[in-house]
């Protein structure tokens, strides 16, 4: 049985967690007992002893959530690190992904993703929103299911117990004001029509997986007109919304020679925006569109790895987060996967710039880790549509419990837990998904058998 399909099944017999310590959702607690019935966490106790039948472990975080990821370039990780003979930027980066996923087989895809839910389930992520945008054959044209890679994605997200918040990506025009795609963009390239059948395809393709849910991704305003936007925003049906935006100074150039406005400022005041979306990277916003944003109720997807991966440079958190804004993590392009690394790259990104310590953290005495793990929780599932979510009460059994038999945690407790976690290389020891344990000491119980397909697999395209 697959871990997917073992999730599937409602738990028959109520299990019981007990813990040292434990993140709640009100905060840290002390001899947790978590009683699961159902998937669900129907009971928590705290200052208990563990009873007989209680599985025992040390530290209990709530899983994350992957705001953004394009799971098939996992399998392109390492590839566009040699340098060229131009200025190497984000725009030659694109041009080796498109020669990557034209070699791509449906069959591939869904190879290449569930490798990377492995890992992500491996790190602490519970759920992924998959920004999907590869939807047709080598040539352009759909296959003859037309969700047939939504379904390889949802099949991937089965076999690997990872929750699934899939948004299919709607995809048209090479640059702005509806120029004309190149010939890498054709596997992703769809009309509102054809779209509005994709997504009702979609939207049965995850059925089965039980707690997925679907939103609509216009990809970037390089890559739908204000109409076709128009038309595309409401096939959410009130699920999340998702963009590309202000990514690369180049982007930000074109917007403003289309329209007269920067792709946020264009966006705020042309597409009523609000909590339901989430703006990937933002990275260049100017002060104003950094408190319209906050305003907005919207939430910032930063993918700091990938951003300093292809060089795209540092969104202004200290004051997006002054005004109140929300931020979710992200993936992006899999060059590494793991929401600790994450949270220490948006950090460091900010201690570099500004020559600071502790830049993130809301004020004097606060923790810099709980801070960021607080944000990214919290606007993490706002931006994938999701509100049960955390070790509470009713929500779904994901939990996260960290390796304190290391050197790492030693002698740790509280805030200080995520500190040493995130800053000092902390490990993930098991992850529960709706109460069953599929990541047991570091190691999801599919890794070999994902691992020896995807090794296979990548070993062929490369060949």
């Amino acid at each position: 049985m697959s871990a997917g399909e073992a999730l599937q099944m409602a738990i028959q017999v109520m299990v019981t967690l007990w813990f040292q310590s434990a993140l709640l959702f009100d905060g840290w607690a002390r001899s947790v007992r978590f009683t699961i019935d159902a998937n669900v966490i129907q009971r928590v106790e705290t200052d208990v002893e563990h009873a007989p039948g209680d599985e025992r472990h040390d530290i209990a975080v709530p899983g994350l959530a992957n705001v953004h990821s394009h799971a098939f370039q996992r399998g392109m990780a390492g590839l566009a690190e040699v340098r060229g003979p131009a200025h190497d930027n984000f725009w030659t980066w694109r041009e080796v992904m498109y020669r990557f996923l034209d070699r791509l087989t449906p069959e591939d895809v869904e190879v290449i993703a569930a490798q990377a839910y492995v890992e992500m389930l491996e790190t602490g992520f519970t759920r992924v929103g998959e920004f999907h945008y590869l939807h047709h054959d080598p040539s352009g044209q759909p296959y003859a299911n037309i969700a047939e890679l939504a379904e390889r994605i949802a099949a991937a997200a089965s076999e690997t117990g990872i929750a699934l918040t899939l948004l299919p990506a709607f995809y048209a025009h090479g640059n702005f004001g509806g120029c004309p795609p190149v010939p890498g963009q054709r596997r992703f390239l769809n009309d509102p029509a054809r779209f509005a059948k994709l997504m009702e395809a979609s939207r049965a393709a995850i059925a089965p997986l039980g707690d997925s849910n679907i939103g609509v991704a216009p990809h970037s305003l390089r890559a739908v007109t204000p109409e076709e936007l128009r038309q595309i925003v409401p096939l959410a049906k009130g699920g999340p919304v998702q963009i590309h935006a202000a990514e690369q100074t180049k982007e930000v150039e074109d917007c403003l020679a289309w329209s007269g406005a920067r792709p946020v400022e264009w966006l705020l005041d042309n597409a009523d925006v609000d909590r339901r979306w989430c703006l990937v990277h933002s990275t260049h916003i100017t002060p104003m569109e950094t408190q319209r944003l906050a305003k907005s109720g919207a939430v910032a997807g930063l993918c700091s790895i990938t951003e300093a991966n292809l060089g795209d440079g540092v969104f202004p958190t200290p004051s997006y987060l002054e005004a109140q804004g929300h931020f979710g993590l992200g993936t992006d392009s899999n060059i590494l996967i793991d929401p600790a690394q994450e949270l220490r790259m948006l950090e460091y990104a900010q201690r570099l710039t500004q020559r600071a310590r502790n830049v993130l953290a809301p004020e004097a005495g606060r923790s810099t880790g709980r801070a960021l793990f607080d944000g990214a929780l919290l606007g993490g599932f706002q931006a994938l549509g999701i509100s049960d979510f955390g070790l509470k009460m009713g929500a779904p059994a994901d939990l996260v419990s960290l390796n304190a038999a290391g050197p790492v945690l030693a002698g740790r407790s509280g805030d200080a837990i995520l500190d040493s976690w995130i800053f000092g290389g902390g490990k993930v020891d098991c992850v529960w998904r709706r109460g069953t344990r599929i990541v047991t000491g570091g190691q999801h119980r599919g890794r070999e058998a994902v691992a020896h397909r995807y090794k296979e697999t990548v070993a062929r395209i490369l060949g």
